[in-house]
């Protein structure tokens, strides 16, 4: 009569155990940072405001406006480039 064999759990466990051990020293050194918060200054919007005259008024002396814009239209989900006085924009500085 044969003997049957018995699945034992102890080779999967020490397994484990080996890359747990070899694991943790890795994923100890890792270090991770929080972005820094967006700063925002808020415009409201007056008869006669377009997109392209409040993102040339707080853009930096020689840079992209159009980079301005789309920064503004993502800050705020604008769809377009219609404004609509009253309106409150966030402006990212």
């Amino acid at each position: 009569m044969q003997r049957r064999r018995r699945f034992t759990l102890m080779p999967a466990i020490a397994l484990a155990g080996l890359a747990l051990m070899v694991a943790l020293p890795t994923l100890s050194s890792v270090r991770l940072y929080a972005a820094s918060a967006q700063r925002y200054t808020v415009v409201t919007v007056r008869p006669g405001d377009t997109l392209w005259g409040i993102a040339t008024a707080h853009s930096a002396a020689g840079s992209d406006v159009q980079e301005t814009i789309d920064r503004i239209t993502a800050a705020n989900k604008l769809q377009g480039g219609t404004l609509q006085p009253g309106e409150h924009l966030r402006i990212p500085e």
